[in-house]
């Protein structure tokens, strides 16, 4: 056996021991985001991100990021006043979680779940707070995680510089008022 065959043997021998190492990508077609309001003390409604990116690293770093400007609330003009008097994309077009999942969840086998708390960083309208989201996450197979959220995280408008923003479409809506504190849910799928 000549060298450069012993050297293929062994680069061979090598790549089957240590598997490759990759990212792994937000599924925008098996994710979702969503949020409530209340508006009038006794109308609460359902509304959604629709554009949602993010990628997970397998020492656990993990971004998810929000297309602001694709809010859906189901009602086109609440969508631009919220677009432009809420988030004011044209300045902050983007939200963000960042955080670094803990190895419990990265060294699921496949068929495997674990429920656990997830903290990071939100940046959403200029501000960084640190946020924790209690999850369900589920190793579907070796090249999928499914992480679902077992109960909402409640968000402060104040917390994010929103507080006006919340107070404009009030006002312009012509109502008495609207909550400045909102679950959010999510469900999102990574492949790799």
């Amino acid at each position: 056996m000549s060298l450069r065959q012993r050297f293929a043997l062994c680069a061979i021998a090598l790549a089957t021991a240590f598997p490759v190492m990759a990212d792994w990508s937000l599924v925008p077609d098996a994710s979702s985001l969503n949020f409530l309001t209340t508006k009038n003390a006794q109308v609460t409604e359902v509304h959604a991100f629709e554009s949602l990116s993010g990628t997970l690293s397998d020492s656990g770093k993990l971004e998810v990021v929000v297309d602001l400007a694709s809010v859906n609330t189901n009602i086109d003009i609440r969508n631009t006043r919220m677009q432009e008097m809420l988030f004011d994309v044209a300045n902050f077009a983007t939200a963000s979680f960042t955080a670094t999942l803990p190895d419990s969840i990265i060294a699921l086998n496949a068929g495997e779940s674990i429920s656990t708390a997830v903290e990071g960083t939100l940046s959403l309208h200029g501000k960084d707070v640190v946020t924790s989201f209690t999850v369900q996450v589920s190793k579907l197979d070796d090249n999928t995680f499914s992480v679902t959220t077992t109960q909402p995280t409640l968000l402060s408008a104040s917390d994010f510089g929103l507080g006006a923003g919340v107070e404009a479409l009030q006002k312009i809506a012509g109502l008495q008022s609207i909550t400045s504190t909102v679950p959010v849910t999510f469900t999102v799928t990574f492949t790799g």
